[in-house]
């Protein structure tokens, strides 16, 4: 049962960390200077592994890349960051994808806290039975 614990324990903090990640999305969908820097801010999102440790597994965040989708391209000639041709580059954020997303990690972190409640009770009676 202690492995459920882990197993439920890896995927809280990895649903945790995609969810940060798409709030830090969020938060920069218009941000098109960086560093002072006509950089608009690439999207990022988290690359999940499974790590196989004694008679269990885990998930695990390996990494978050940068997505290499295409910018948003706008034409906007009295902007001040714009290009030669008068077109400005917003970052590859789609809000709406990012809620949906949002939505997806969060019931993915639901999921994880039922199952280590219900280990919890498992654990309860099984205490219960033995005292």
């Amino acid at each position: 049962m202690l492995g459920n614990l882990e197993i439920s324990a890896s995927g809280l903090e990895a649903h945790r960390i995609w969810m940060n990640t798409i709030a830090e999305n969020i938060a920069n969908a218009n941000t098109i200077e960086r560093d002072g820097k006509n950089a608009p801010y690439r999207r990022r999102e988290p690359i999940f592994s499974v790590d196989r440790q004694g008679n269990g597994s885990a998930v695990r965040v390996s990494a978050i890349v940068e997505d290499p989708s295409p910018f948003r391209v706008e034409s906007d000639p009295s902007h001040p960051l714009r290009d030669e041709n008068g077109n400005v580059a917003y970052p590859n954020v789609q809000v709406i994808q990012e809620m949906v997303d949002m939505m997806m990690a969060n019931r993915s972190y639901e999921a994880n806290v039922t199952a280590m409640e219900v280990t919890k009770s498992m654990f309860s009676s099984a205490l219960r039975i033995l005292a």
